[in-house]
């Protein structure tokens, strides 16, 4: 086992930032907890790091009960989006805190630093500073300091949240190629659904301090538990059945998702099967690979779809246009679900 957190409980005041929140990461997993911001995703990973002590309920690492141990007994690594390196200390000088602190052998410490700098790609850079290194390089430096000690847990809170969006999509690929080295089970959070699709093994979505629904990513992004699932994890179109109840075969009072990807287009009505809508194109913009398109249905709701190239040469989509739009997927909640 990993890390088992059962029935915890975590208020500052008179906010509840954790209600009675259980999870299971299993030993070597890579698990993104995601959310909004408020959502409790950060004070669930503090209380996993022993950062902050819950209210109720217990936590569980490698099978021992940490929930009072303290944070330098849990053996784990934790790394902060702001890389808090010591700026007077060199990148080896870094990576070998941890080390050092433990009074680990001079020897056994250069040897571990040389093989962490070549693990994370900093080879040859460990007489520099922090300020003298790129904001992707600090935060590789981070992740090998919190390596060094060899933790059980490896614990990241928005790990690339300060770093532009070219940066934090290289970081993504180098940090998943990084934990399949070194195996070690790891939890992160992010605000960014892009990134905890592209990086985890397990999402676990979280909205008012509990968990929405925990699953692949496949799972929670073709088969969402609720409507906030549904609407925040990828585009999706949220509308009233009412108008188009009688195309779509739905109850009036539900509501309805639509991906902007999973919504046909055609200009001419005898190409569909059942279930289309009339609609009208109020404006085109091009995305590069693929068009994005909005249309009016006749209850003048709106719905945002996208296209590849190749279907938009076909249809040569204009504003004031007549088409049809036919979903191929749909999700419907009751109106009553928040």
């Amino acid at each position: 086992m990993g890390i088992l957190v059962e029935d915890v409980s975590k208020q500052f005041g008179d906010f509840q930032a954790i209600d009675r929140v259980s999870l299971k990461v299993n030993t070597g997993s890579l698990v993104a907890l995601l959310g909004p911001s408020g959502s409790g995703k950060s004070t669930l990973l503090r209380l996993i790091a022993g950062l902050e002590i819950p209210d109720r309920g217990q936590i569980w690492i490698a099978s021992h009960d940490a929930t009072y141990q303290p944070v330098a007994n849990r053996n784990i690594g934790f790394v902060f989006q702001h890389y808090a390196l010591f700026k007077h200390m060199t990148v080896s000088e870094n990576i070998a805190f941890g080390l050092d602190i433990r009074k680990v052998p001079r020897h056994t410490v250069k040897q571990k630093v040389g093989e962490l700098l070549e693990l994370v790609q900093m080879k040859g850079l460990g007489d520099r500073y922090p300020s003298q290194l790129s904001g992707g390089q600090r935060q590789r430096i981070a992740l090998a300091r919190a390596l060094a000690v060899a933790p059980q847990i490896l614990l990241l809170d928005e790990p690339f949240g300060a770093l532009d969006a070219k940066v934090r999509k290289e970081l993504r690929i180098w940090l998943r190629q990084l934990h399949h080295e070194v195996n070690v089970t790891t939890v992160f959070v992010t605000h960014d659904q892009e990134e905890a699709m592209e990086v985890a093994d397990e999402i676990v979505v979280m909205n008012n301090g509990r968990i929405e629904q925990s699953g692949s990513p496949s799972e929670i992004y073709d088969n969402p538990a609720s409507p906030f699932v549904m609407g925040f994890i990828g585009e999706v179109n949220v509308l009233s059945a009412r108008g188009i109840a009688h195309h779509i075969n739905v109850d009036p009072d539900d509501r309805v998702f639509l991906r902007p990807h999973d919504i046909d287009v055609f200009d001419e009505q005898d190409e569909l099967l059942d279930g289309s809508v009339p609609a009208k194109v109020s404006y085109v913009a091009h995305l590069g690979r693929e068009i994005q398109a909005e249309v009016t249905l006749p209850d003048r709701q709106s719905v945002t779809i996208k296209i590849n190239r190749d279907r938009f040469d076909r249809l040569r989509l204009v504003p004031k246009q007549q088409v049809y739009i036919k979903p191929r997927q749909a999700k419907v909640f009751p109106s009553s679900l928040p």
